[in-house]
């Protein structure tokens, strides 16, 4: 895997993936930026989230559940001084579905979390990740 990150100004950068994505990160207007686009932080918790998303929804679908919905929400802190390192990530998931059964969800958020997240795994090396969820019936 591959990506290239170009300055554009002041603390503006232009992220683009090997499969031809870009985006563009900014910083606060505080640190000198124009708050044009997420934090690099911020993208790196939205890349995990997206990561364990991916994970929950292909294995309940293998499984065969009737999902027709996930949305993970993350809570983090970080360590107040530099580095300013993520110290505890909490994700918050809201499956909806048909019949979706408790152990199935729960199961799917365990193997993402053990198994399948790259980034979250990773990150756990040096985070505190923290799971739980809720089931929507639709």
């Amino acid at each position: 895997m591959r990506a290239r990150i170009k300055w554009v100004e002041n603390v503006s950068f232009l992220a683009q993936s090997e499969s031809g994505h870009s985006v563009l990160m900014d910083g606060a207007p505080a640190a000198g930026g124009q708050n044009l686009g997420p934090r690099p932080m911020e993208l790196l918790l939205m890349g995990t989230g997206g990561c364990t998303a991916f994970d929950v929804v292909t294995i309940l679908k293998k499984g065969r559940a009737d999902v027709v919905d996930c949305e993970v929400a993350l809570d983090a802190t970080r360590a107040e001084t530099d580095p300013k390192v993520f110290t505890h990530i909490h994700m918050h998931f809201t499956v909806k579905g048909r019949q979706l059964k408790v152990e199935q969800v729960k199961r799917a958020i365990e193997l993402s979390a053990e198994k399948y997240c790259s980034a979250s795994i990773m990150l756990g090396a040096t985070v505190k990740i923290s799971h739980d969820f809720e089931i929507v019936e639709v």
